[in-house]
């Protein structure tokens, strides 16, 4: 109950703090950074991908403005959603961007070693294996836009080719389903906290700054950019508002929506009429009896076309702008410590991934087996974790919201008193007198850890000593078995568990990282006069147990995979809906 509670507290605290600096920005008229480094890594060529589709159809794709030069976007535009036919051949042209990118990245490698079983002794070796030396990365307006991207790959990878099955109706082009199968890839890695392989620029920006206004109001990427960069002399909240209701004398709006839904307005008074021409040059282009007849629609329908594309342009090219924009002002924070090591985890991501296509491996299933749900989800909480502690040891301010929430204390080492574990050969065991003006909601023997050396040094929670003593040496040398418990420790527990507030010394004792000598390593033991930071939380987290292979999976979990008759195409659901 006491850790429960504690827990409660500390994620009151740290919300606390955003709102905090929520309240700030809405008296300052300016977001407030809630981080001093970037926690996301941004690649020097990601593909940008700014999606637009159709009311009424789920997942019609309408427009798309997507590449890697900011000056030369690339527009593709599918004048009648409801054709089948234009919308292969926009699926086609997008996947002629999007392939040549990724395999822009699937070529350069080096060597790298993994873990793996061998077959035949059981045990864990190091082998060499080749580790792409980038990896691509998709940016998106908004969280929408993920979503999007998952939708198309679920609704691609599964497409049937002319030459797979020359009887299917409406076949795709060769290359559709395997761009439905690296989007899928996209989007189920961005499901892992902490990747960058796909980003929505809302999420990357709302990280970093908070503004004066709701989340939700944070997903619309015009009203967040007014937040953090406002108009000279200007009001960010006043910018916001301008962002999310002006209309000009049409009424349509200035700022449109980053989609990849539309504006009613847009859709009801210029787009719906557009179309409607459209279709009526297509019908009287059928209907053409003589060649001047036809080359004269011809023209009327290439016009037709030409309104649609400049009128879906106009739509995309603000939010073009922006995402750029939003990227610019992340680009202005320096990347943080460990942000490099979590994408080496991605380009591990996409190194496997093009491997299985390599190797022609099919599509990914539509429901995944029990053993690979199972491991799905223990990484994504693994990672979660991971994510939390990396980006407090990476950023100061993220630290400082631990604190508040008692889960880290930082403080000035007034202290060190050499002592040795007993057993038959004694180990140094140093007691470290920390004074800290945190409260951390420390249990009897609790474990702390700081960074040394790039790896975290675990030490020992023993005791509050008393405050008024300055050098914090009375009763150092207490016995393993008496922590708290002794009279001025109880007291300074008691203190710090009600809330006070002022200055404790905390006495730690070191337990690991100093060596197999008798004597500690030159630098492992803190000195007097240091200033340290210590964690409740762990800075690397422990695999969970290994499951059972795939074909050893038990009956109360579906049982083997064995051989199963192919699935009925699946139904309708709401993830199908955007």
């Amino acid at each position: 109950m006491a850790r429960t509670d504690a827990g409660r507290r500390g994620g009151a605290l740290v919300s606390l703090i955003a709102t905090l600096a929520r309240l700030e920005a809405v008296a300052t008229g300016r977001a407030q950074p809630i981080a001093t480094v970037r926690h996301r890594r941004l690649s020097e060529r990601p593909l940008v991908f700014v999606p637009l589709t159709t009311a009424g159809e789920a997942g019609a794709p309408l427009g798309a403005l997507v590449g890697t030069d900011r000056d030369a976007p690339r527009l593709l535009v599918v004048p009648q959603p409801r054709d089948r036919d234009l919308r292969f051949a926009f699926l086609a042209e997008l996947a002629d961007i999007v392939l040549p990118y990724i395999d822009s990245h699937a070529d350069a490698v080096e060597a790298a070693e993994r873990n793996e079983t061998d077959p035949e002794t059981g045990k864990r070796v190091k082998v060499e294996v080749e580790l792409c030396a980038d990896a691509p990365q998709l940016i998106v307006p908004s969280r929408a836009g993920v979503d999007y991207v998952r939708l198309l790959g679920r609704s691609m990878r599964f497409r049937r080719t002319a030459e797979q099955d020359p009887q299917t109706p409406y076949p795709a082009p060769p290359r559709v389903p395997l761009l439905g199968r690296w989007l899928t890839h996209f989007g189920e890695r961005s499901r892992v906290p902490g990747s960058s392989l796909l980003q929505a620029v809302t999420e990357l920006l709302g990280r970093h700054w908070a503004t004066g206004q709701s989340g939700l109001e944070d997903q619309h990427l015009g009203a967040l950019l007014a937040w953090i960069d406002p108009p000279q002399g200007g009001s960010g909240a006043q910018a916001a508002l301008r962002a999310e209701l002006a209309r000009d004398a049409d009424g349509q709006l200035l700022c449109p929506p980053a989609g990849p839904a539309t504006d009613p307005a847009f859709d009801n008074k210029l787009l719906a009429p557009a179309i409607e021409r459209y279709d009526r040059a297509r019908t009287a282009l059928a209907a053409a009896e003589d060649g001047l007849e036809a080359d004269d629609r011809l023209g009327a329908l290439a016009a037709a076309e030409g309104e649609i594309r400049a009128l879906v342009s106009s739509r995309m090219l603000p939010t073009w702008d922006a995402v750029w924009h939003g990227l610019d002002l992340l680009r202005s924070l320096p990347e943080g410590a460990h942000v490099e090591e979590r994408w080496t985890r991605d380009r591990w991501s996409f190194t496997g991934h093009r491997d299985r296509v390599v190797a022609g491996e099919p599509p990914q299933p539509r429901r995944d087996d029990a053993v690979t749900a199972a491991n799905k989800l223990a990484t994504r909480e693994r990672e979660q974790a991971r994510l939390e502690a990396q980006e407090a040891l990476d950023d100061p301010l993220v630290m400082a919201a631990r604190r508040l929430a008692g889960e880290a204390f930082a403080g000035e080492v007034v202290d060190v008193v050499m002592a040795y574990g007993e057993g038959k050969r004694p180990s140094p065991r140093p007691l470290v007198t920390v004074r800290t003006e945190d409260l951390p909601h420390l249990a009897e023997r609790a474990k702390v850890y700081r960074s040394h050396g790039g790896k975290p040094q675990a030490a020992e929670f023993v005791r509050w000593d008393d405050p008024d003593d300055a050098h914090g040496t009375g009763d150092a040398g207490l016995a393993d078995g008496e922590g708290v418990a002794d009279g001025a420790g109880r007291e300074d527990a008691g203190r710090i568990a009600t809330g006070a507030t002022g200055t404790g010394l905390l006495v730690l004792r070191i337990v690991d990282k100093m060596g197999r000598g008798k004597e500690p390593e030159a630098g492992s033991v803190p000195e007097k006069g240091d200033r340290l930071c210590f964690t409740l939380f762990e800075h690397e987290q422990r695999g969970g147990a290994k499951l059972p292979d795939p074909e050893d999976t038990p009956w109360t979990h579906g049982g083997p995979p064995g051989e199963q008759p192919p699935e009925a195409p699946d139904s309708v659901t709401q993830e199908d809906l955007l």
